[in-house]
Protein backbone atom coordinates (compact mmCIF):
# COMPACT_ATOMS: atom_id res chain seq x y z
CA UNK A 1 0.00 0.00 0.00
CA UNK A 2 2.95 2.26 0.71
CA UNK A 3 4.30 1.53 -2.69
CA UNK A 4 1.24 2.98 -4.57
CA UNK A 5 0.92 6.08 -2.36
CA UNK A 6 4.58 6.66 -2.89
CA UNK A 7 4.13 6.04 -7.00
CA UNK A 8 1.00 8.71 -6.77
CA UNK A 9 3.18 10.79 -4.79
CA UNK A 10 6.30 10.23 -7.08
CA UNK A 11 3.71 10.67 -10.12
CA UNK A 12 1.74 13.95 -8.59
CA UNK A 13 5.30 15.55 -8.27
CA UNK A 14 6.48 14.70 -11.93
CA UNK A 15 3.03 15.58 -13.39
CA UNK A 16 0.60 17.38 -11.15
CA UNK A 17 2.50 20.73 -12.18
CA UNK A 18 2.36 20.23 -15.74
CA UNK A 19 -1.04 19.23 -15.39
CA UNK A 20 -1.58 22.93 -13.31
CA UNK A 21 0.09 23.90 -16.13
CA UNK A 22 -2.37 23.05 -18.42
CA UNK A 23 -5.30 24.08 -16.84
CA UNK A 24 -3.93 27.10 -16.26
CA UNK A 25 -3.21 27.46 -19.95
CA UNK A 26 -6.86 26.41 -21.11
CA UNK A 27 -8.70 28.47 -18.61
CA UNK A 28 -6.73 32.05 -19.35
CA UNK A 29 -6.38 31.29 -23.00
CA UNK A 30 -9.81 31.16 -23.14
CA UNK A 31 -10.71 33.93 -21.42
CA UNK A 32 -7.88 36.08 -23.95
CA UNK A 33 -9.79 34.66 -26.91
CA UNK A 34 -13.34 36.49 -25.72
CA UNK A 35 -11.62 39.40 -24.90
CA UNK A 36 -10.06 39.45 -28.19
CA UNK A 37 -12.87 38.69 -29.59
CA UNK A 38 -14.65 41.19 -28.41
CA UNK A 39 -11.74 43.85 -29.24
CA UNK A 40 -12.03 43.08 -33.24
CA UNK A 41 -16.20 42.40 -32.68
CA UNK A 42 -16.03 46.56 -31.43
CA UNK A 43 -13.37 47.84 -33.91
CA UNK A 44 -15.26 46.13 -36.79
CA UNK A 45 -18.11 47.45 -35.81
CA UNK A 46 -16.89 50.53 -35.14
CA UNK A 47 -15.09 50.41 -39.04
CA UNK A 48 -19.19 49.71 -40.19
CA UNK A 49 -17.99 46.36 -41.49
CA UNK A 50 -20.60 43.96 -42.80
CA UNK A 51 -22.08 42.27 -39.92
CA UNK A 52 -21.73 38.67 -42.09
CA UNK A 53 -18.04 39.41 -42.50
CA UNK A 54 -17.78 40.23 -38.77
CA UNK A 55 -18.97 36.96 -37.25
CA UNK A 56 -17.30 35.34 -39.99
CA UNK A 57 -13.80 36.46 -38.68
CA UNK A 58 -14.72 36.24 -35.06
CA UNK A 59 -15.51 32.78 -35.48
CA UNK A 60 -12.52 31.74 -37.66
CA UNK A 61 -10.26 33.75 -35.03
CA UNK A 62 -11.93 31.62 -32.09
CA UNK A 63 -11.62 28.13 -33.65
CA UNK A 64 -7.52 29.32 -35.17
CA UNK A 65 -6.51 30.98 -31.22
CA UNK A 66 -8.14 28.02 -29.69
CA UNK A 67 -6.14 25.46 -31.59
CA UNK A 68 -2.68 27.33 -30.72
CA UNK A 69 -4.01 27.09 -26.82
CA UNK A 70 -4.85 23.54 -27.41
CA UNK A 71 -1.57 22.66 -28.68
CA UNK A 72 0.39 24.81 -25.92
CA UNK A 73 -1.71 22.94 -23.21
CA UNK A 74 -0.29 19.78 -24.90
CA UNK A 75 2.89 20.92 -25.24
CA UNK A 76 3.15 21.69 -21.37
CA UNK A 77 1.90 18.11 -20.34
CA UNK A 78 4.69 16.74 -22.80
CA UNK A 79 2.95 15.96 -25.40
CA UNK A 80 4.79 16.17 -28.78
CA UNK A 81 3.26 18.35 -31.02
CA UNK A 82 5.35 18.18 -33.94
CA UNK A 83 2.84 15.88 -34.97
CA UNK A 84 -0.20 17.35 -34.83
CA UNK A 85 0.67 20.28 -36.49
CA UNK A 86 2.05 18.27 -39.53
CA UNK A 87 -1.54 16.56 -39.23
CA UNK A 88 -3.56 19.73 -39.42
CA UNK A 89 -1.11 21.42 -42.00
CA UNK A 90 -1.99 18.31 -44.21
CA UNK A 91 -5.92 18.38 -43.42
CA UNK A 92 -5.53 22.00 -44.24
CA UNK A 93 -3.84 22.04 -47.47
CA UNK A 94 -6.34 19.39 -48.54
CA UNK A 95 -9.52 21.28 -47.43
CA UNK A 96 -7.69 24.13 -49.13
CA UNK A 97 -7.92 22.07 -52.36
CA UNK A 98 -11.16 20.24 -51.67
CA UNK A 99 -12.54 23.99 -51.36
CA UNK A 100 -10.77 25.57 -53.85
CA UNK A 101 -13.83 27.56 -55.60
CA UNK A 102 -15.23 28.41 -52.56
CA UNK A 103 -12.39 30.08 -50.89
CA UNK A 104 -12.57 32.02 -54.37
CA UNK A 105 -15.80 33.13 -53.67
CA UNK A 106 -15.28 33.92 -49.91
CA UNK A 107 -12.31 36.25 -50.77
CA UNK A 108 -13.87 37.81 -53.62
CA UNK A 109 -17.05 38.15 -50.96
CA UNK A 110 -14.84 39.94 -48.53
CA UNK A 111 -13.22 42.56 -50.97
CA UNK A 112 -17.04 43.27 -52.43
CA UNK A 113 -17.68 44.31 -48.45
CA UNK A 114 -14.68 46.18 -47.79
CA UNK A 115 -14.57 47.82 -51.10
CA UNK A 116 -18.10 48.24 -51.14
CA UNK A 117 -18.42 48.52 -55.41
CA UNK A 118 -22.77 48.55 -54.68
CA UNK A 119 -24.64 48.31 -51.88
CA UNK A 120 -28.13 46.88 -50.97
CA UNK A 121 -30.49 48.31 -53.40
CA UNK A 122 -27.96 49.40 -56.07
CA UNK A 123 -29.28 48.05 -59.53
CA UNK A 124 -26.27 47.19 -61.45
CA UNK A 125 -25.03 44.48 -64.13
CA UNK A 126 -22.45 42.19 -62.92
CA UNK A 127 -21.55 38.68 -63.79
CA UNK A 128 -23.69 38.77 -66.89
CA UNK A 129 -26.84 39.34 -64.82
CA UNK A 130 -28.64 43.26 -64.39
CA UNK A 131 -30.91 43.78 -61.29
CA UNK A 132 -30.80 44.75 -57.53
CA UNK A 133 -29.38 43.90 -54.96
CA UNK A 134 -31.36 42.33 -51.97
CA UNK A 135 -27.80 40.83 -50.33
CA UNK A 136 -23.98 40.45 -50.12
CA UNK A 137 -23.20 37.46 -48.68
CA UNK A 138 -19.86 35.46 -48.33
CA UNK A 139 -20.26 33.37 -50.57
CA UNK A 140 -22.70 34.32 -53.15
CA UNK A 141 -24.68 37.67 -53.87
CA UNK A 142 -28.43 38.17 -54.35
CA UNK A 143 -29.91 40.27 -57.14
CA UNK A 144 -33.98 40.81 -58.16
CA UNK A 145 -33.80 41.27 -62.20
CA UNK A 146 -36.81 43.46 -62.79
CA UNK A 147 -39.03 40.81 -63.60
CA UNK A 148 -39.02 39.36 -60.51
CA UNK A 149 -36.71 36.67 -60.41
CA UNK A 150 -33.78 35.99 -57.36
CA UNK A 151 -30.59 35.67 -59.19
CA UNK A 152 -27.79 33.83 -57.18
CA UNK A 153 -24.06 34.60 -58.58
CA UNK A 154 -21.10 33.03 -57.11
CA UNK A 155 -18.95 36.25 -55.48
CA UNK A 156 -15.65 35.32 -58.12
CA UNK A 157 -18.16 35.67 -61.06
CA UNK A 158 -18.40 39.43 -59.70
CA UNK A 159 -15.54 40.23 -59.18
CA UNK A 160 -13.68 38.65 -62.11
CA UNK A 161 -15.48 40.72 -64.47
CA UNK A 162 -17.08 44.44 -64.98
CA UNK A 163 -19.51 46.04 -62.78
CA UNK A 164 -21.85 48.74 -63.71
CA UNK A 165 -23.61 50.49 -61.03
CA UNK A 166 -26.86 52.21 -62.13
CA UNK A 167 -27.42 53.72 -58.79
CA UNK A 168 -23.49 54.84 -58.11
CA UNK A 169 -24.64 58.39 -58.82
CA UNK A 170 -27.60 60.64 -58.14
CA UNK A 171 -28.03 61.83 -62.22
CA UNK A 172 -28.42 59.82 -65.07
CA UNK A 173 -28.34 61.12 -69.01
CA UNK A 174 -30.87 59.72 -70.98
CA UNK A 175 -29.56 58.84 -74.61
CA UNK A 176 -32.24 58.94 -77.32
CA UNK A 177 -31.90 59.34 -81.07
CA UNK A 178 -35.31 60.67 -83.24
CA UNK A 179 -34.96 60.61 -86.48
CA UNK A 180 -37.36 62.89 -88.97
CA UNK A 181 -37.63 62.87 -93.19
CA UNK A 182 -35.66 64.93 -95.47
CA UNK A 183 -37.99 66.99 -96.39
CA UNK A 184 -39.57 68.30 -93.19
CA UNK A 185 -38.61 71.71 -91.51
CA UNK A 186 -35.40 70.63 -89.51
CA UNK A 187 -35.53 74.00 -87.36
CA UNK A 188 -39.37 73.44 -86.17
CA UNK A 189 -38.54 69.42 -85.04
CA UNK A 190 -35.79 71.18 -83.14
CA UNK A 191 -37.64 73.29 -81.32
CA UNK A 192 -40.30 70.75 -80.57
CA UNK A 193 -37.69 68.73 -79.08
CA UNK A 194 -36.60 71.62 -77.36
CA UNK A 195 -39.83 72.21 -75.75
CA UNK A 196 -40.53 68.87 -74.53
CA UNK A 197 -37.08 68.87 -72.59
CA UNK A 198 -38.50 72.13 -70.90
CA UNK A 199 -41.95 71.04 -70.32
CA UNK A 200 -40.99 67.76 -68.41
CA UNK A 201 -40.38 69.11 -64.62
CA UNK A 202 -38.23 65.80 -63.95
CA UNK A 203 -35.32 66.96 -66.60
CA UNK A 204 -32.53 68.58 -64.84
CA UNK A 205 -31.25 72.31 -66.07
CA UNK A 206 -27.56 71.70 -64.76
CA UNK A 207 -26.33 69.58 -66.38
CA UNK A 208 -27.52 71.35 -69.85
CA UNK A 209 -29.67 68.89 -71.86
CA UNK A 210 -28.07 68.67 -75.46
CA UNK A 211 -30.45 68.60 -78.64
CA UNK A 212 -28.41 68.29 -82.11
CA UNK A 213 -28.29 66.92 -85.42
CA UNK A 214 -25.76 63.89 -85.13
CA UNK A 215 -25.97 61.68 -88.85
CA UNK A 216 -27.59 62.24 -92.01
CA UNK A 217 -28.53 59.14 -92.55
CA UNK A 218 -29.67 57.08 -95.92
CA UNK A 219 -33.67 57.81 -94.97
CA UNK A 220 -33.61 60.32 -91.76
CA UNK A 221 -31.55 62.76 -90.69
CA UNK A 222 -31.20 62.29 -86.96
CA UNK A 223 -31.54 63.82 -83.71
CA UNK A 224 -29.29 63.11 -80.41
CA UNK A 225 -31.32 64.03 -77.55
CA UNK A 226 -29.61 64.25 -74.29
CA UNK A 227 -31.44 65.07 -70.90
CA UNK A 228 -29.95 65.02 -67.66
CA UNK A 229 -32.22 63.21 -64.78
CA UNK A 230 -32.44 61.46 -61.47
CA UNK A 231 -31.08 58.11 -61.25
CA UNK A 232 -34.52 56.94 -60.12
CA UNK A 233 -36.51 58.87 -62.86
CA UNK A 234 -34.63 57.17 -65.85
CA UNK A 235 -36.86 54.97 -67.41
CA UNK A 236 -39.65 57.12 -66.58
CA UNK A 237 -38.48 59.70 -68.60
CA UNK A 238 -36.79 57.78 -71.54
CA UNK A 239 -40.58 56.07 -71.97
CA UNK A 240 -42.33 59.09 -71.78
CA UNK A 241 -40.48 61.30 -73.62
CA UNK A 242 -40.44 58.91 -76.36
CA UNK A 243 -44.19 58.89 -76.58
CA UNK A 244 -44.28 62.21 -76.56
CA UNK A 245 -42.22 63.04 -79.52
CA UNK A 246 -44.03 60.60 -81.23
CA UNK A 247 -47.36 62.11 -80.66
CA UNK A 248 -46.30 65.66 -80.49
CA UNK A 249 -44.08 64.85 -84.26
CA UNK A 250 -47.53 63.78 -85.94
CA UNK A 251 -49.48 66.34 -84.24
CA UNK A 252 -47.06 68.63 -86.17
CA UNK A 253 -46.89 67.39 -89.38
CA UNK A 254 -43.63 65.85 -89.08
CA UNK A 255 -42.78 62.71 -90.41
CA UNK A 256 -40.44 59.73 -88.68
CA UNK A 257 -39.20 57.67 -91.46
CA UNK A 258 -38.65 53.88 -91.46
CA UNK A 259 -36.53 52.02 -93.90
CA UNK A 260 -37.81 51.40 -97.17
CA UNK A 261 -37.10 49.95 -100.29
CA UNK A 262 -38.28 51.06 -104.02
CA UNK A 263 -38.94 48.55 -107.20
CA UNK A 264 -38.65 49.59 -110.14
CA UNK A 265 -39.93 47.62 -113.12
CA UNK A 266 -38.54 48.04 -116.48
CA UNK A 267 -40.54 45.84 -119.45
CA UNK A 268 -38.41 44.60 -121.85
CA UNK A 269 -39.76 44.49 -125.04
CA UNK A 270 -39.45 40.80 -126.35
Amino acid sequence: MEGIWEKLADWGALYGTKVIGAIAILVIGRIVVGILASLVRRLMTKADVDETLTKFVISLARILLMIFIVLAALSTLGVETTSFIAILGAAGLAVGFALQGSLSNFASGVMLIIFRPFKVGDFVEAGGTSGSIEAIQIFNTILKTPDNKTVIIPNSNVTGGNITNYSAKEERRVDMVFGIGYDDDLKKAKQILEKLITDDSRILKDPAPTVAVSELADSSVNFVVRPWVKSADYWAVYWDFTEKVKLTLDAEGISIPYPQQDVHMHQVAA
